[in-house]
């Protein structure tokens, strides 16, 4: 995971935020976590303005309840706190997550029809393509027919967000591996180098895609 600082002269440095494969990873399972408590918050909020259907809203409820609990189990023991105390100390405002997520536990029950497709059923499948993808990688997925399809999942959502900048890094750092990887065959194998820098660039992208969903909170 890195983040980025400027210089006086406006370049970007970017700033390693970790030292080791276990430092990294604890970065990640925080990431993940996070991300998913917000892609809650906007689903919540969708379904209370009957802007997806019951449908929609249950199985990406389902979803996410179900990453929730293993991101919780990923990232609060090695931060020794609790889900509230770590949304607390991120300052997120998140009360209908919080509802859903350690109170609750389950979707909303109800019979909501839609109007009309809200951003919250695209945020929510974005976190899970997203978890898909590096996943993939940290297992060392690395033919091309295996990992081509999931990068292509997780383009075809992030295309959708409203008000993203043309120059969208997740968007941009995606598109390249699609390309490299449309221009091989796939039998082919990426090396392990390329295995290591797609997983850095995923996780830099997710990082972005996360501010992304805090500043639209």
């Amino acid at each position: 995971m890195n983040t980025s600082s400027y210089h006086d002269e406006g370049e970007i440095e970017e700033v390693e935020l970790y030292s080791s494969s276990r430092e990294r990873q604890a970065y990640d399972d925080q990431a993940t976590l996070y991300a998913i408590i917000l892609a809650t918050e906007h689903l919540e909020r969708a379904y209370a303005r009957d802007a997806v259907t019951q449908q929609e809203y249950v199985q990406e409820c389902n979803k996410l309840i179900s990453q929730f609990r293993l991101a919780e189990k990923a990232a609060l023991p090695k931060l020794n706190m609790t889900t509230a105390q770590f949304m607390e100390l991120y300052q997120m405002d998140c009360p209908r997550a919080t509802e859903r997520l350690l109170n609750m536990g389950v979707p909303e029950p109800g019979g909501q029809t839609a109007q009309h497709h809200d951003v919250a059923v695209t945020v929510a499948k974005t976190v899970e393509n997203f978890i898909t993808a590096m996943d993939a990688v940290k297992i060392e997925t690395r033919f091309v027919d295996e990992l081509q399809p999931l990068l292509s999942d997780l383009m075809d959502t992030l295309t959708k967000l409203p008000d993203i900048p043309e120059d969208f890094a997740p968007n941009d750092k995606v598109k390249k591996w699609l390309q490299k990887l449309n221009g091989m065959r796939a039998i082919d194998e990426i090396s392990e180098e390329d295995s290591r820098q797609l997983s850095m660039d995923l996780d830099s992208a997710y990082v972005e895609f996360t501010r992304y969903l805090k500043r639209n909170n």
